[in-house]
């Protein structure tokens, strides 16, 4: 169980280093780091699942389910923010995750799909906030492939598509053949 909060710790560090990855911040470089971070304002999670309620609890499932989701190379990426956020100042995380805080929920939930696609979630919402049961997998499975100029006109498809429109463009856009998607793309986006 301890792996389990350690991830969910690191789940819930993440978002707010790559929240505030936007503005430049003074993070201690890799090789400036000591050998062992300890966070000093580590957020508090019961030791026990005894001591969380069933509102806890079912949170930490869905986090560490959005954890296990993670291709591995966006694990590494969040273990090397939580570290460089266990690194800064107490007063710098505090500031950082109170940040974090002040987002709308729908914008930290998006940063649950990892950092590539956490950054891009909130112009992708339009399309892929609300999906069918269905759809979501099949979905995120194909956004993971993308790259990253494929997701930035992929949020501009999704910015640029009027409510009414949208189950539509998004079931052509996941019915594509992955080596079809470059020029689908190109075509919405107007290129």
């Amino acid at each position: 169980m301890n792996k389990l909060f350690l991830r969910v710790a690191l789940l819930l560090a993440v978002p707010t280093l790559a929240n505030a990855a936007s503005q430049p911040l003074p993070l201690p470089e890799r090789d400036a780091m000591p050998a062992v971070a300890t966070p000093a304002t580590a957020p508090a999670i019961p030791a026990t699942r005894a001591a969380l309620d069933p509102a806890q609890l079912q949170e930490l499932r869905r986090r560490y389910a959005a954890w296990q989701a993670l291709p591995e190379p966006e694990r590494a990426r969040i273990r090397d923010a939580a570290q460089r956020m266990a690194a800064l100042p107490p007063a710098q995380q505090q500031a950082l995750r109170a940040r974090f805080d002040a987002q709308d929920q729908r914008f930290r939930d998006g940063w649950l799909l990892g950092p590539q696609l956490g950054q891009a979630f909130p112009k992708l919402q339009g399309l892929f906030g609300y999906l069918p049961a269905e759809q979501r997998e099949p979905a995120l499975a194909i956004l993971r492939q993308l790259s990253l100029d494929q997701l930035a006109q992929l949020s501009l498809v999704a910015q640029r598509t009027p409510p009414q429109e949208r189950d539509q463009v998004r079931s052509q856009f996941l019915a594509l053949a992955p080596g079809a998607r470059d020029a689908w793309l190109k075509q919405n986006v107007g290129h």
